[in-house]
């Protein structure tokens, strides 16, 4: 207990001795100004294969290629990852929810460091057919989270059907890598043909995700370990989540990016205080898995018209007490606050925030505002917070309130 303590001690205080050093330091601007010029110049280069490669578009490819990166984008995973918990495979779940928080983190950082641009449209046909991809094309392109995420998630997934069926036929190995293996080269080559990555995005993104992939089987174990051991678990994490909610660069121009990075913080927040609460009660290795006679198809099915209802109802009303608690919570603690999206009436207006004029703002000193003038901030975006407990609350249900329910009515 002391020596968990004290690892967890000294990787808080490293993470903000890092946001100190590298916002006083102006890492990332030193950092972008190193690698942008020649990631620009590759993308640049690269614009005469990707307008090749589009002289073949037609309506049959651009479904197939849109569908793939469908298949794999964020929110197809947000809405996957609910039914692989119901289902019983509770660590595959837990360990996939926490790579591609992970995945997410990273990408996204890498992405607003450099601040490269996508390929230029036009030349470029540049093919969005969600509005999830009308979203990713206002991100920076390198590197393609759809291809880190695709190798990390596939090759994870890979490891653990391997492990979980004890498969040592050298052949069924062999499939499964070349299955995986083709899956990623769909998604690289369609990012492509879609328009909204250059070659170096892709090969960037395929060179972390083996790299990522290779640690997280090194140290799946041992954070799985961690959440179902409740070692100050829910204090750490929540600590952890708060400070990654500052260690992220400041792009070169607002994208979405840092939304993602909310959200998938907060998702991992709630499952992880969630599950190490519950573990012993349903997500233990011994839980019932779907297809099994503890579990058959039609139960899980119940599970499903249950649980799909309920955690879309605790995303509302997360949603709205985050709304209500937040600003209340800030006023009197007198931090200066604005709304981009969620409050119209905090929308900041040039010398307002908080309702006020700033001066006036100022004025009523604290140490919190202090720390705002440290940051270089005259307000904090208060949808930052309310994205982060909307996620955490919905993310929370799916592990905790949902599998209650699923006790109560004997499904």
């Amino acid at each position: 207990m002391e020596g968990s303590g004290t690892w967890q001690g000294l990787t808080l205080v490293s993470i903000v001795t890092w946001i100190c050093l590298s916002s006083y330091l102006k890492l990332t601007h030193k950092l972008r100004s190193l690698v942008q010029p020649w990631v620009a110049r590759q993308v640049v280069g690269g614009v005469p294969l990707i307008l090749e490669i589009q002289k073949h578009q037609n309506g049959m490819l651009d479904a197939l290629f849109s569908g793939l990166s469908c298949v794999v984008s964020v929110p197809f995973y947000t809405a996957f990852l609910p039914l692989l918990f119901w289902s019983g495979h509770g660590r595959l779940a837990r360990q996939m929810t926490l790579l591609i928080a992970f995945c997410d983190y990273l990408g996204n950082c890498i992405k607003d460091v450099v601040s490269a641009p996508r390929p230029s449209c036009p030349p470029v046909r540049r093919i969005t057919a969600t509005k999830d991809e009308e979203d990713n094309a206002m991100e920076y392109g390198l590197p393609s989270s759809h291809t880190l995420n695709t190798v990390c998630l596939s090759g994870y997934l890979l490891h653990y059907v391997l492990s979980f069926f004890e498969h040592e036929d050298a052949s069924i190995q062999y499939y499964g890598f070349a299955l995986a293996c083709l899956l990623v080269a769909l998604i690289a080559f369609g990012r492509i043909y879609l328009g909204m990555h250059s070659v170096i995005d892709i090969i960037a993104g395929l060179a972390i995700g083996v790299l990522t992939l290779g640690l997280w089987l090194t140290v799946n174990e041992k954070i799985d370990n961690f959440i179902t051991s409740k070692q100050n678990v829910s204090s750490f994490w929540t600590a952890l989540s708060f400070l990654l909610l500052f260690a992220y660069p400041t792009p070169e121009n607002p994208t979405p990016s840092y939304e993602y990075h909310t959200a998938f913080t907060g998702v991992a927040l709630g499952i992880v205080t969630g599950v190490q609460q519950t573990y012993s009660q349903f997500h233990h290795e011994g839980a019932p898995r779907i297809f099994s006679p503890e579990l058959p198809v039609s139960a899980y099915l119940g599970r499903v018209l249950v649980g799909i209802p309920t955690i879309l109802l605790v995303k509302f009303c997360s949603k709205s007490l985050a709304k209500w608690i937040l600003p209340t919570v800030s006023n009197t603690l007198g931090i200066p606050i604005r709304s981009t999206t969620y409050i119209p009436k905090l929308k900041q207006d040039k010398g307002y925030a908080n309702g006020k004029n700033t001066e006036e703002a100022k004025n009523s000193v604290g140490y919190l505002q202090k720390l705002c003038e440290f940051l270089n901030q005259d307000s904090f975006d208060i949808d930052t917070g309310i994205r982060f407990l909307q996620y955490a609350g919905l993310a929370w249900s799916v592990v905790d309130l949902v599998p209650s329910l699923f006790s109560y009515f004997n499904l």
